[in-house]
C-alpha cells in the first residue's frame, strides 16, 4: 500500500511532484499559485483533475466552471482545456493509461 496526504506534501510551485507512475496511471501533485494558469493544453491520456485545496476555474470550449476542495473534473484524451487558480491551489492530476496512445515517449 502507498498513501499520501496531498494537502501536507511539500510541493513547490512550478515543480510538480510525481506520486506514482506505471502502465495504468501517472499521479501528479501540483501547487498552482493564485492568478497562475495551466494555459490551454491537451494530453494523450484521460485526465482527472482533483482540487485538494484552494479554488480554480476550468475552461473548455467556452464553458467555465469554478471549483474548490473536492471538485473533480474529467477530460477525454485530446480535449483542450485550461486551469486557472483563483487562490493558491493544490491539485491532484491523474493521467490514464500512462503513457497514452500517441504520447511521444510511447514506442
Amino acid at each position: 500500500m502507498q498513501s499520501w496526504s496531498i494537502r501536507s506534501l511539500d510541493v513547490v510551485p512550478h515543480q510538480p511532484q510525481i506520486l506514482r507512475s506505471d502502465a495504468e496511471l501517472r499521479a501528479i501533485v501540483l501547487h498552482l499559485p493564485a492568478g497562475e494558469e495551466l494555459q490551454e493544453h491537451q494530453v494523450h491520456e484521460r485526465a482527472y483533475v482533483i482540487v485538494a485545496d484552494g479554488e480554480v476555474v476550468i475552461e473548455q470550449d467556452g464553458t467555465t466552471e469554478a471549483g474548490g476542495p473536492g471538485y473533480v473534473v474529467h477530460f477525454d484524451p485530446g480535449e483542450r482545456h485550461s486551469v486557472r487558480a483563483t487562490t493558491d491551489a493544490r491539485l491532484l492530476l491523474m493521467l490514464t493509461p500512462w503513457p497514452g496512445e500517441g504520447h511521444p515517449s510511447r514506442p
